[in-house]
């Protein structure tokens, strides 16, 4: 029987994820997921732990009304709120091709990251009604997303990443992956060929294979990036594809409802 596994939240983008064993989902996901952000403060361009590996320890907690507390080793905590999405809060930001309005979470919060990140840096949030549309090709009018790269979800089978740790003859983590849900019970990579899921009331549509990056070869428990440079050299050997390496599905929800650790999941498609 397949089920979620696992579920993860990123509130910021690039930072560490909160482990859930629930989670509601909204109209961008599951609800606090990558709604923030770091920005270079001169230019506006998002921060990622592509360039600054050292996000991977920058640990962030979202409260229900939308606020976050930053954290990080050698850094007093930081309650940050949710800033108003106020005419004089606005900052122009720009997520690859995307370029947005969205409000500034405030001096004090810039200055944390700025220490932390090593730069200028601001700390912004994405308000619903802000965020982006999915990218041209994949969705309907009605999907639109938040920070994250390009979709609201991602689901990795436990069976992949099983299959690609006995590749590369060592254990590799989940998390250098940065899924949102993951599933047990599949065979490995079935989850190519699903179109349509339902996991408790949610029903989810699978719109496209997940290209991966040097992302995932920065180990998220201490920062470091792996020397042979794996998992990314083993995957380019048997899963690349018109020039990208897949693993992993972007999902959309439709519609919003709950997810638990433990709900069966449901192949429709």
């Amino acid at each position: 029987m397949l089920q979620l596994s696992a579920l993860y939240r990123y509130p910021l983008k690039s930072c560490k994820p909160e482990v859930l064993q629930s989670a509601s989902l909204d109209a961008l996901g599951l609800s606090g997921d990558r709604r923030w952000m770091l920005v270079d403060a001169t230019t506006g361009r998002f921060l990622t732990q592509r360039a600054l590996p050292h996000m991977s320890q920058l640990s962030v907690l979202w409260n229900a009304s939308g606020g976050v507390t930053l954290a990080a080793p050698g850094f007093q905590p930081l309650d940050v709120a949710l800033p108003e999405d106020l005419p004089a809060n606005l900052r122009g930001v720009t997520v690859w091709r995307d370029t947005l309005m969205v409000p500034d979470a405030g001096d004090a919060a810039a200055e944390w990251a700025s220490a932390f990140i090593g730069k200028p840096t601001r700390v912004v949030h994405v308000p619903e009604a802000r965020a982006r549309w999915l990218p041209d090709g994949y969705g309907t009018v009605q999907d639109k997303v938040g920070f994250a790269d390009g979709f609201p979800l991602l689901l990795i089978g436990q069976g992949s990443l099983d299959d690609l740790s006995a590749r590369i003859g060592r254990p590799q983590e989940m998390l250098r992956f940065r899924p949102n849900l993951v599933v047990s019970g599949a065979e490995p990579y079935a989850e190519d060929g699903w179109k349509r899921l339902r996991i408790g009331s949610v029903e989810l549509r699978v719109l496209k294979a997940c290209s991966r990056c040097i992302l995932t070869t920065i180990d998220p428990a201490t920062g470091q990036r792996s020397a042979d440079r794996e998992p990314l050299n083993t995957l380019k050997g048997y899963r690349l594809k018109d020039n990208e390496i897949l693993f992993g599905q972007n999902l959309v929800n439709d519609g919003e409802g709950r997810l638990e650790v433990g709900m069966p999941v449901e192949v429709l498609e």
